[in-house]
C-alpha cells in the first residue's frame, strides 16, 4: 500500500474526472492520500473531499506566494480547522523566492505566523522552498519547528541539507523528480537519507514522474516514485510502500 503525502486533487485539472483519478488509485494500491489546501477555495475543497473519502486527509495553510493576501481572519479559519479530525498538518507553507508577487519580509512573517500555530494546535508542518532553503532553515531553527516536526515537501535539495532538516525531526518527501535521468540531487538524497526518514508523494497534478512525464499527473503514479526509490536504495518495492507508509502514519498521527 502507498502513501500519497502531497497531492492537489483539489486543483481544477481534476474537475472533468475526479472519481476516475480516484479509481485508479485504488487500483494501484494507494491506501492514502493528503491532500494540501493552500488558500480560501483549495483549502475549502480539500476539506470537501476529506467528508466524502475516508482514505483522504488534509493539510490547510497558506501558500507564501499568496502569503499577501493572507489576513488574520484566514489565520483563525485555519486554526479552527486544524481540530478537525481529518487534518493531519498545516501547510503548505514556507517562502517561494521564483515568484515575485509576494515580497520576502511578508512571506516570512507569514510563514513564522503559521509556525507558531502549528506548535499552538500541536500539529506537523509541511514546508513548500523555492529557491529560499538558507532562510528556510533559519526560519525553522528560530521558531523552534521541530517540535512539531513535518515535511520537506518535493525536496530538491543537497544531501546535506536534507540531513539537516532530519535532524530538525523533519521528514525528507521525494517526488516525481527522483524519477527524472538527469536529477542528480534527489537521487543523491534517496540514497543517503534512511528509509525511516523518507516519505513518497505527487505532488499531482505537477511534476509528473518518467515515463509520464508532460502530462498531468496523479496519486496513481506515487507507485514510480517508491520504485525509483526501492532501485536506488537496493530495496524491494513492498519494503519501500511498508515503511513510507508507516512513516506517513505515524507523523500525521493515523492509526
Amino acid at each position: 500500500m502507498f502513501f500519497d503525502t502531497h497531492a492537489h486533487l483539489n486543483a481544477e485539472q481534476y474537475n472533468e474526472d475526479l472519481q476516475e483519478v480516484i479509481d485508479r488509485a485504488l487500483n494501484e494500491g494507494i491506501s492514502n492520500i493528503v491532500v494540501v489546501g493552500f488558500d480560501r477555495p483549495t483549502i475549502e475543497k480539500a476539506m470537501e473531499l476529506t467528508e466524502k473519502y475516508n482514505f483522504i486527509y488534509a493539510s490547510v495553510g497558506w501558500h507564501p506566494v499568496d502569503a499577501i493576501d493572507m489576513t488574520e481572519e484566514d489565520l483563525l479559519w485555519i486554526e479552527e480547522l486544524s481540530s478537525h479530525p481529518k487534518v493531519v498538518a498545516l501547510g503548505e507553507m514556507g517562502l517561494d523566492y521564483y515568484w515575485d508577487k509576494s515580497p520576502k519580509d511578508i512571506q516570512k512573517e507569514v510563514f513564522r505566523k503559521q509556525i507558531r500555530l502549528a506548535k499552538k494546535v500541536k500539529l506537523p508542518i509541511v514546508i513548500h522552498n523555492r529557491d529560499a532553503t538558507a532562510d528556510i532553515v533559519e526560519i525553522l531553527k528560530e521558531e523552534g519547528a521541530g517540535e512539531v516536526g513535518g515535511i520537506m515537501h518535493c525536496f530538491s535539495g543537497s544531501p546535506e541539507i536534507a540531513q539537516e532538516c532530519v535532524d530538525m525531526n523533519f521528514y525528507i518527501s521525494l517526488g516525481g523528480p527522483v524519477t527524472f535521468k538527469n536529477a542528480k540531487k534527489p537521487k543523491e538524497v534517496a540514497d543517503i537519507i534512511p528509509l525511516e526518514k523518507l516519505l513518497i508523494e505527487t505532488d499531482c497534478p505537477y511534476l509528473t514522474p518518467h515515463p509520464h512525464r508532460g502530462t498531468r499527473n496523479e496519486p496513481s503514479y506515487v507507485k514510480l516514485v517508491a520504485e525509483q526509490i526501492a532501485e536506488i536504495k537496493g530495496f524491494s518495492i513492498e519494503e519501500v510502500a511498508q515503511a513510507t507508509t508507516e512513516n506517513a502514519k505515524k507523523l500525521f498521527g493515523i492509526n
